[in-house]
């Protein structure tokens, strides 16, 4: 690396990851570059929490007032039968309170752009563009555009997603380290609001939910159920997931056809497999993996949350020792999968809860929902009265 200039670094992906370490990378004297496929900053996007370890990253990015203004106005979790009849409940302004952790729910797609804008003066994007080889030495890495002409970067960060260019240019074909972990997703955003506005309303069939989520004075419908994985599934054909998600909801009572109806034209309809990432090493020499790239932890685990601290820890770790990246990439990996692996196991009690395999199992949830403050208060009183810990490294200095 040449230490006697800034230090040049290549991002693929401009999504939550990949702007947040541009933010932090600038602050500690890089020149940083961030290459995004689509034209520019993604509309639509289910809502994520920020939350632990990503509100101190925010607040110190002075963004944290920005998330709390984008905020949705969800106040509680209804759950709904055939007939639209409420059978459990959960408070969330309760699990708030009682999480004790300043967490803020904003959709993927305004977390992103706020992030964005925050490191947009400080880096350079190149939207409606991605790389399609990259070849790397002792002194640097050689990237190849589909669009801009070819340049030469001291280190190439790959925070593309679940299906990373990079990790398949760096590391191997997807197949290799990409996990079904037997669920499919689809969400699409409705024209108008939907309930009262402040609950999100999910009905579930066995092995099959779908649920309403108000943002912004519309609505989020989305469709989690559970399937082995698809032979010959491409994220990218959207007339496949038409009948893929038509032939899973057949029969489907509430809501469920009206539904369906839609997701038949929507124009913004998004599906993918509920997967995860499992690879050995996050990185490869002179390129590594960020956020779902490197160890996406599925639907139900944290992962805009872990994006966020994870860019803030290599930032830190590359600004620590810029002329050994390899040592750099080693810390982060080993301090940021503190975090990552126990969000890894938790995917099966997460799908147990929200998508229930059986109507036995439907019915002994929904009486648990009237459980649910009271156990996250005491999970929270634990944390308090038991013996203190160190903060999270991942947030700090």
């Amino acid at each position: 690396m040449n230490i006697t200039s800034r230090p040049t670094v290549l991002i693929s992906g401009a999504g939550v990851a990949g702007s947040t370490l541009a933010y932090w990378l600038a602050r500690h004297g890089f020149r940083t570059t961030v290459v995004e496929h689509s034209a520019g900053p993604r509309s639509g996007g289910n809502p994520v929490d920020v939350r632990g370890p990503a509100v101190r990253v925010a607040e110190r990015m002075g963004v944290m007032g920005r998330l709390r203004e984008a905020a949705t106005s969800v106040t509680a979790m209804s759950f709904v039968d055939g007939s639209g009849r409420e059978v459990g409940r959960v408070d969330m302004r309760a699990l708030r309170r009682a999480s004790g952790s300043g967490e803020v729910e904003v959709t993927r797609s305004d977390l992103a752009r706020i992030l964005y804008e925050a490191s947009r003066d400080t880096a350079e994007f190149l939207f409606g563009d991605t790389m399609t080889a990259l070849s790397q030495d002792g002194d640097g890495v050689h990237v190849t555009f589909e669009k801009a002409a070819p340049r030469r970067f001291d280190l190439v960060i790959g925070a593309d997603g679940l299906h990373s260019a990079t990790r398949r240019l760096a590391f191997g074909p997807e197949e290799r380290f990409v996990r079904h972990m037997g669920l499919y997703v689809a969400t699409m955003p409705l024209s108008g609001p939907a309930g009262n506005g402040h609950d999100v309303v999910l009905h579930n069939a066995p092995g099959r939910m779908v649920s309403l989520h108000p943002v912004h004075g519309r609505a989020l419908a989305a469709f989690v159920f559970r399937s082995p994985a698809v032979e010959g599934f491409d994220h990218r054909d959207i007339a496949r997931h038409r009948r893929i998600l038509a032939d899973a909801y057949t029969g489907g009572g509430w809501r469920v056809p009206e539904l369906l109806d839609l997701a038949r034209t929507a124009e913004d309809l998004w599906f993918d497999s509920v997967s995860q990432v499992r690879i050995d090493r996050w990185s490869n020499g002179r390129v590594a993996l960020l956020g779902d790239a490197a160890s996406s932890v599925s639907l139900f685990g944290d992962g805009s949350t872990l994006a966020i601290a994870g860019a803030h820890t290599l930032a830190r770790e590359l600004a620590a020792t810029p002329a050994d990246p390899v040592s750099a990439f080693t810390r982060y990996e080993t301090g940021h999968r503190a975090l990552v692996d126990p969000r890894q196991g938790s995917i099966a009690t997460a799908a147990a809860l929200m998508v229930p395999a059986t109507r036995a199992a439907i019915t002994a949830r929904n009486l648990a929902t009237r459980l649910w403050p009271a156990v996250a208060a005491a999970g929270w009183l634990r944390g308090r009265l038991g013996p203190r810990r160190e903060p999270v490294r991942a947030a700090a200095g």
